[in-house]
């Protein structure tokens, strides 16, 4: 009897499906609030992804300590720092889109008229309205913070309002007090039918947002995942995906040097 009841075990082992191996990643939350990764991500077959939403500062730090296996991320500044210390690290371009000012419809900065991204900053430093900052070490976080620099000013006490979350509830946060803010396209347009803000078009390269995938070279699962990402499946499911029937993001080109923070697509080079 006991050996009937074994060989059953061993029967129903053997025609029990493995369980899929696990990647974690960490991600811009500007990715995870596009919908882009619930579109992508089911059609990997390979291993079941669990996501963890930080900004890209926060997703890069969880990369060197070892708590995730990959990060999607946009923050070229931040990338490059913690590429100088991770020789083993693996970096591949995999995308771009647009930051974008969103604000009142009234505009009372008048961002309408801005020449350019900075003089865009400089009057909202100006105007007596507020501007919500990430504050969170994420990508967009970063890029605002140059472009304040570069601006050479900041908003007055108390209208520079720091969120420190990620970008849905930044914009939010915009939306209820009537400010400006900081956003990537893709966000702004997957919540833009419950905001009152719009966006402003600036024609300005210093706006191009640019994703790339990072992971330790040794790790197999993650660059698998990687690959299916940059060349694979994955590739042509991301140029497919759609806000509101536009396409959301642009697949780095085949054709482009990536490997680096500083690349740009070569139909767009840095301002």
């Amino acid at each position: 009897m006991r050996r009937t009841v074994l060989a059953i075990v061993v029967m129903l082992a053997a025609c029990t499906p493995a369980a899929r191996p696990t990647i974690d990643i960490a991600t811009t939350t500007s990715v995870q609030n596009s919908g882009l990764l619930d579109y992508l991500l089911p059609h990997f077959e390979d291993a079941q992804v669990r996501v963890h939403a930080a900004g890209s500062g926060r997703s890069l730090e969880m990369l060197a300590d070892g708590v995730v296996d990959l990060v999607i991320s946009h923050a070229p500044e931040t990338e490059g720092r913690y590429l100088a210390t991770h020789a083993d690290w693996r970096y591949r371009k995999l995308a771009s889109n647009w930051f974008i000012i969103v604000g009142p419809r009234d505009d009372p900065a008048r961002i309408r008229d801005a020449a350019d991204t900075l003089d865009a900053f400089r009057r909202i430093a100006a105007a007596p309205v507020p501007f919500v900052s990430r504050g969170d070490q994420s990508g967009t976080h970063e890029r605002e913070q140059a472009f304040w620099r570069s601006a050479g000013v900041e908003p007055g006490p108390g209208r520079l309002i720091v969120s420190g979350r990620g970008m849905a509830q930044a914009l939010r946060h915009a939306d209820e007090i009537n400010g400006y803010t900081l956003s990537d396209d893709a966000t702004f347009r997957q919540l833009q039918p419950q905001l009152d803000l719009v966006p402003f078009t600036i024609g300005d390269a210093r706006l191009l947002n640019t994703y790339a995938v990072v992971h330790p070279q040794s790790a197999a699962r993650a660059g698998m995942l990687a690959e299916w990402l940059v060349s694979g499946n994955g590739r042509d499911r991301l140029a497919d995906y759609r806000i509101d029937g536009r396409v959301a993001f642009t697949v780095w080109p085949n054709t482009c040097p990536g490997h680096s923070p500083d690349a740009h697509p070569c139909h767009m080079p840095p301002k």
